[in-house]
């Protein structure tokens, strides 16, 4: 079955342009025009994948990727910003967006965003085994992540970095390896998304984020996992 996709544009130009190619693909697309509508598609659960722009009517981009991470859909997001929008991109990121892409952006850069998020979300769900670090506990063949009984709800994306650091337990791990073993080899983005992210997975594993015990930096180089 084809990938099903939800363009979250309020600009009819720029959303019939993005079904249209989207579409060319083979991917199946529906386009919400504003935020709140968006919402409600999102919490239905039947997309794989939501392309929203931060910009929106009713609800802003920000406010529909926050409210759908509280009420634990976990449908991968990449966030489409204007250029200039650094500060939104950053916060984009902590509310549980797995990527960004910056207008005007290219049809080629779009598909290699879409696929690369879409392929760390199937590999996220692929079977696999129970990690325990602490008090947490990560089951990967059902992508679920709970300490003391609670269920955390992480992105696709912050599940598989997770993935990647159970997988190198004790290494060095640098921002390069990060990028290249999460996001893959084509992925454009700067260390900024990856320390974001870290940063992200310390405020929900650690119990103590400004005192890490399990994510641990490496100054000048990248991060050790030592759970």
């Amino acid at each position: 079955m084809n990938e099903r996709i939800l363009v979250v544009e309020d600009e009819p130009t720029i959303a019939t342009g993005l079904r249209d190619d989207l579409e060319l693909e083979g991917f199946a697309v529906e386009v919400a025009d504003d935020g709140t509508a968006a919402l409600g598609r999102i919490l239905e659960g039947k997309f794989d994948l939501v392309l929203l722009d931060l910009m929106l009517p009713g609800m802003d981009g920000l406010d529909v990727c926050r409210q759908a991470r509280l009420k634990g859909i976990r449908t991968p997001v990449i966030m489409l910003t204007a250029k200039g929008q650094e500060v939104d991109k950053v916060v984009g990121l902590e509310l549980g967006a797995d990527d960004y892409i910056t207008k005007p952006f290219s049809r080629r850069e779009l598909l290699a965003r879409i696929k690369a998020v879409l392929r760390r979300s199937q590999e996220s769900a692929e079977p696999g085994k129970i990690h325990r670090f602490g008090d947490v506990i990560v089951d990967t063949g059902r992508c679920e992540v709970s300490r003391r009984g609670e269920r955390i709800d992480l992105t696709a994306t912050e599940f598989k970095l997770l993935q990647v650091f159970l997988e190198h337990r004790g290494q060095v791990m640098t921002i390069d390896d990060l990028m290249r073993e999460v996001w893959g080899r084509d992925a454009i983005l700067t260390d900024r998304v990856v320390y974001t992210h870290v940063h992200h997975l310390r405020n929900k594993l650690e119990e103590n984020p400004q005192k890490p015990r399990f994510l641990i930096g490496v100054r000048g180089i990248g991060y050790r996992f030592d759970g």
